[in-house]
């Protein structure tokens, strides 16, 4: 399990191909006044198609990137890449991060700074952390290993503990993320101290309603009606990953109207177009799609570590983002040992669109578990 250093360093033929494939772009036809209400709008993406072919500059944001620590380290036969930073205070407590789809590692690069030199943005040298911030196996420069999320966790206590020798942390995660953050709490206790998550997990339908308060029952409805409105993308990711990733791993255009169903920001009000680039070329220059797409089938094969009736005891704090869907404090209590719940004023990505915010509430949450 040795840790070598890495560097991103993508060949220019990549950059080459890319650059032909968007000149050769198949345009479809727009279809006049429905807006998004058919998926991604085709003027939005003629525009960040221009905009990707003739303005945005991947080797700027690549050296960006490379600012960063970055590793890589074999663990259980897998190739893990992780970013890791360490704490400029004293005695910085270690965390794991862990992003979700169609995001990567770089949902967390505004706030890995804030948390390894908190002094530095008007915090306490003492809430520092020693950030670990890697890529899931099937995505970016990890191993093209598509994983389900229980397997991922099991990487990721070794990686912790075995590679990096941190016996005990904290971890907190968004997305898949989430999932991953709230098992490897689940099965590994004696390593984790506390939790953070923007996701508790969805309602199903075979809950026994008779239990659930109103706002519970509320948050029940509103994501049922989200899956029957938005949910394509993960039914066809979970049952025809592959007949998908032919397309989505063959055109740049294809690709990124996809990824942007859910990171769409017309107004680019959380990220501008080249952060929005930066990570879909996370997925495209280490042809990442097609096993990150896969995963999500990896995940439907397995049942979860969490038997019906039981939740994380880990103390867990939870933010709801108050863009995304209304998460009650209830539903929260049910599902992990909640020490701690908190509204920030942001979408489904809480540390890429609203850094300070989510950076700071992760300090509150784990400041009683310092030593």
């Amino acid at each position: 399990m040795a840790v070598q250093s890495f560097q991103i360093n993508v060949p220019q033929a990549v950059l080459d191909d890319l650059q032909e494939r968007l000149a050769r772009t198949r345009w479809t036809a727009e279809v006049e006044g429905v807006g998004w209400d058919y998926g991604t709008n085709v003027s939005y993406m003629r525009q960040l198609a221009d905009y990707w072919q003739h303005k945005y500059d991947w080797r700027k944001y690549e050296a960006e990137l490379n600012k960063f620590a970055h590793f890589k380290a074999d663990v259980d036969g897998v190739g893990i890449h992780f970013i890791h930073e360490r704490g400029k205070g004293p005695k910085p407590m270690p965390i794991i991060l862990t992003h979700g789809w169609p995001d990567s590692f770089y949902r967390f690069h505004k706030v890995i700074p804030m948390l390894t030199d908190p002094e530095k943005y008007g915090g306490k040298p003492e809430d520092s952390f020693d950030v670990i911030a890697p890529s899931i196996p099937g995505f970016g420069f990890s191993d093209r290993k598509p994983m389900a999320e229980g397997a991922v966790a099991d990487l990721w206590v070794k990686l912790m503990r075995d590679v990096l020798g941190y016996d005990e942390f904290v971890a907190a995660g968004g997305d898949v993320g989430a999932i991953v953050t709230k098992y490897l709490a689940y099965k590994y206790p004696q390593h984790v101290t506390a939790i953070h998550l923007t996701d508790v997990g969805y309602p199903t339908g075979q809950e026994d309603f008779s239990t659930m308060s109103q706002p519970e029952l509320e948050f029940a409805g509103f994501i049922q009606d989200w899956w029957f409105k938005q949910g394509a993308y993960s039914m066809i990711q979970m049952t025809k990953p592959q007949t998908l990733a032919f397309g989505l791993n063959d055109s740049p255009v294809g690709w990124a109207a996809w990824a942007n169903v859910l990171l769409r920001d017309e107004n680019e009000k959380w990220r501008s177009k080249d952060e929005l680039l930066t990570n879909i070329m996370i997925y495209w220059v280490t042809q990442t799609i097609a096993s990150s797409v896969r995963s999500y089938y990896a995940g439907a094969q397995v049942e979860s570590p969490i038997k019906p009736g039981e939740r994380v005891e880990v103390p867990t704090a939870v933010a709801h983002n108050v863009f995304d869907a209304p998460l009650p404090r209830e539903w929260a209590e049910r599902n992990v040992n909640l020490h701690r719940y908190s509204e920030l004023q942001a979408g489904h990505f809480a540390a890429w669109e609203e850094p300070e915010a989510f950076a700071n509430d992760l300090r509150e949450s784990f400041r009683p578990f310092r030593q």
